[in-house]
């Protein structure tokens, strides 16, 4: 019988969205191209090449290494790319993706990666064009709602604070905003000016929001509405403290 894996506990509809997020079952839900990726992430100019921090692998001669034969380099490290980094801000206001479900999410479905994640913050560090392959791939899809998230490398404060009156989250270096009904932003991820608007598209609706989030909230799915999950935390943190302090048990 093939393994099937066990993502997540629960009923809910919060539940379902984690498995989703872990499972990069995921719906698509708009097009940013690679330049403007690039531009937003602000790391070196669109179209350019990658620097490089090593000469390729297959110029440098490498010893013999068994695990080297059965693990294959990612396209960024075996190019020598630099390691560089996107990190995002999510509204506690129901955005798609809770933190560390972006921190799984990368580090189950992409290879090379370092991920940070914070109460209201997630950095994930990998090679240079890896890192652009998943950041695409969390920016272009369900994952993210460009109205309730943002890509901040710095001065990431909003995620807590109310939504402003046009119901996006708040930046203070406004390197995004609501126009003509959909979300631009012509800054890159530290606020650095660029030479464009970005098109990030439409904002979800306060209801698909609900509905698509993965933030347990009591205003929406309560997180102690979902038995599974309860019984699933309580057992991790009682195995965790037994053998935190009795480690033969």
């Amino acid at each position: 019988m093939a393994y099937k894996p066990q993502y997540y506990p629960g009923s809910t509809s919060v539940a379902k969205n984690r498995r989703k997020h872990m499972s990069d079952d995921v719906e698509k839900l708009r097009d940013i191209s690679d330049e403007d990726l690039t531009a937003l992430l602000g790391h070196r100019a669109p179209g350019s090449d990658y620097p490089s921090t090593h000469p390729p692998l297959s110029e440098i001669g490498e010893p013999e290494c068994s695990v080297r034969e059965v693990v294959a380099p990612t396209p960024g490290a075996a190019a020598g790319d630099r390691i560089r980094y996107a990190q995002f801000s999510d509204s506690m206001y129901n955005a798609p993706s809770v933190p560390y479900w972006r921190s799984y999410h990368c580090a189950i479905n992409f290879r090379g990666v370092d991920p940070g994640t914070l109460s209201g913050r997630q950095v994930n560090e990998m090679r240079e064009r890896d890192m652009e392959e998943y950041c695409k791939r969390q920016a272009e899809t369900e994952m993210t709602d460009w109205g309730l998230a943002g890509l901040r490398g710095c001065t990431v404060h909003g995620h807590s604070l109310r939504l402003q009156e046009d119901g996006t989250m708040f930046d203070m270096l406004d390197r995004r905003r609501l126009e003509g009904g959909v979300i631009v932003s012509d800054k890159d991820q530290v606020g650095v000016p660029i030479d464009r608007k970005v098109n990030l598209g439409k904002p979800m609706s306060e209801a698909e929001a609900a509905k698509r989030t993965t933030f347990y909230r009591v205003d929406n799915v309560a997180f102690r509405s979902d038995k599974e999950v309860i019984e699933h935390v309580q057992k991790v943190w009682e195995l965790r403290t037994k053998y935190g302090f009795v480690p033969k048990a």
